[in-house]
């Protein structure tokens, strides 16, 4: 993972491997807040959006886990999530897969219409994660 320090005290995230040389980083991690770029669920036989409708949502999701582990983060810090999804009709079948990938509270969402994504993908998640410190856990415990 390749990780840069900005004098802004920001660090700049990328997953190896990720085969392209984008405009963006995977995560920036800015104090104790980590801003996830969007993600969406490539087949890595293929390069292009899974062809199961399950199995791209569960890509997607291992992908931002990915990111959130490079800084010891886990699914449960994540606070809010925006969902873009060119078929509204799989909601459903979305929110199957994105149940399992939480283990008590789910963060704030929102699950959005787009009328076209990138590589012919069906959903693609970005968000934030926060970092809970001992006294802000206690407080919701």
């Amino acid at each position: 993972m390749k990780r840069v320090m900005a004098k802004s005290g920001r660090k700049h995230f990328n997953l190896p491997g990720r085969g392209h040389d984008l405009p963006f980083s995977d995560g920036v991690l800015a104090g104790d807040t980590l801003y996830l770029s969007g993600r969406i669920g490539l087949d890595p036989r293929t390069g292009r959006a899974a062809e199961n409708v399950e199995e791209e949502a569960r890509l997607m999701l291992e992908g931002f886990r990915e990111v959130l582990g490079k800084v010891g983060m886990t699914m449960d810090d994540i606070v809010y999530v925006t969902v873009y999804c060119t078929d509204l009709s799989l909601f459903e079948r979305f929110n199957a897969v994105y149940r399992t990938f939480f283990r008590k509270d789910y963060p704030a969402r929102a699950f959005l219409g787009a009328s076209d994504l990138v590589l012919g993908a069906r959903f693609e998640i970005q968000g934030m994660a926060m970092k809970r410190t001992s006294a802000a856990k206690a407080a919701f415990e």
